[in-house]
């Protein structure tokens, strides 16, 4: 039986890991930049870092499903990611830069463990009639993250320079380790298989159920287009608001309307329909990103962030409570940090198509990334209507499964 303080340290866990991974991100960026004075440095470690996640997540998914203790595996893959980010900041300036991207590139093999790897362990955490409250905070602590992340990097990047913003991700994510490292074991031990057949099988699995596909299909077109907005941010604050720096605070926008929506969510858990919920909360982003194109005005901007924001966060919660729901116990965390790394390699895709769009033409990158939102709704609707793999519900997540 979970114990009485296991979710909010679960909670407490996550939210210093996923705190320290939204740091990293930015700092990295002030990183390079202080250290070649080239912007392409920032951005090349960055990509690095997030591409990668494509590679790593599923074998460490498959891992994570294997091992008899499974929180002792997360803490080791966590404390990975620190000490790749601890050689990128001693090395600034004196790595070669290939050296450095190469780097940057391994510890991004750890990345899915701190969103897909860490929410693969919740059943184990809560028991069955608190389960659906607790997916929703566990959602809730991505949106807190990506609200206090940047704006904890860029302050101390100000103030104390940027190796100092990058110092603050190491210490957030290592203070996570003894919380991953004393999270339940599993009930029952897989029995022993091949990884390569296990990989195979998680693969299978997600073919084989119209939900989960449509889910994983339709989050990482829609991350894409997320990505895309982010991009577009910083411009949009230069054109609505004659600052950049103002574009940063639609991001916090983004991220406390996210917030709010899942705590709505967290206290009210039967109002979750997951597959609805989630193609209609893509529809909800695609329609932010729309408004910011075809309007000028300042206050529509921030408008077009809040529409944005309550797609975002429930958007996060369904697709959580759809796997969690569908995928079988042996798999949980395969398929978790699969759909994590696709997601970011999704955002990777998507801000990497941005910046030049962007440069050229801001409206019609708004355009483009609500197209990506409209597509990755038919994309929900294709898998659900034509896959011939096993029909998922529109309906409610079954509990006791999720438990």
């Amino acid at each position: 039986m979970p114990g009485r303080y296991a979710l909010p340290g679960y909670l407490v866990g996550a939210t210093a890991a996923r705190t320290g991974d939204e740091v990293s991100g930015p700092a990295l960026l002030l990183v390079g930049l202080a250290a070649t004075g080239s912007v392409a440095t920032g951005s090349g470690l960055l990509a690095a870092l997030t591409i990668s996640a494509a590679i790593g997540g599923p074998v460490l998914g498959a891992l994570l499903d294997r091992s008899h203790r499974p929180g002792r595996l997360l803490a080791g893959a966590l404390a990975a990611y620190t000490a790749g980010l601890g050689v990128l900041l001693a090395g600034a300036g004196q790595l070669p830069t290939p050296l450095a991207l190469a780097v940057a590139l391994l510890t991004g093999m750890c990345n899915a463990a701190i969103s897909g790897g860490w929410t693969a362990q919740l059943p184990g955490v809560v028991p069955a009639e608190r389960f659906a409250r607790a997916n929703a905070l566990d959602a809730l602590t991505y949106g807190l993250a990506g609200l206090a992340g940047p704006a904890l990097a860029g302050l101390l990047g100000s103030i104390l320079g940027a190796p100092a913003a990058l110092l603050a991700a190491i210490v957030l994510v290592a203070a996570a380790l003894p919380v991953a490292a004393t999270l339940p074991r599993p009930a029952t031990r897989p029995p022993p298989r091949s990884l390569t057949r296990d990989m195979r099988a998680g693969f299978t699995a997600i073919a084989r159920s119209r939900s989960l596909l449509a889910g994983t299909a339709t989050s990482v077109v829609a991350f894409a287009g997320v990505g895309m907005l982010v991009v577009c941010c910083p411009v949009l604050g230069t054109q609505r608001f004659g600052d950049a720096g103002r574009g940063t605070l639609l991001l916090a926008v983004l991220a406390a309307t996210a917030m709010a929506a899942n705590a709505l969510l967290a206290r009210r858990p039967g109002l979750l329909r997951p597959d609805l919920v989630l193609a209609a909360s893509t529809l909800l982003l695609g329609a932010g990103m729309l408004t910011a194109a075809l309007t000028s005005h300042p206050g529509y901007a921030v408008l077009a962030v809040v529409i944005a924001g309550l797609g975002d966060g429930p958007q996060l919660t369904a697709l959580f409570a759809i796997r969690h729901r569908e995928a079988p116990a042996r798999l949980r965390a395969q398929i978790f940090t699969t759909g994590a790394s696709l997601k970011i390699s999704g955002f990777a895709l998507g801000s990497a198509l941005a910046g030049p769009l962007a440069a050229t033409s801001l409206t019609a990158c708004l355009l483009v990334a609500a197209g990506v939102e409209l597509l990755a709704a038919l994309t929900f609707l294709a898998c659900h209507r034509w896959w011939p793999g096993k029909p998922g519900g529109l309906r409610r997540p079954s509990l006791e499964r999720a438990a």
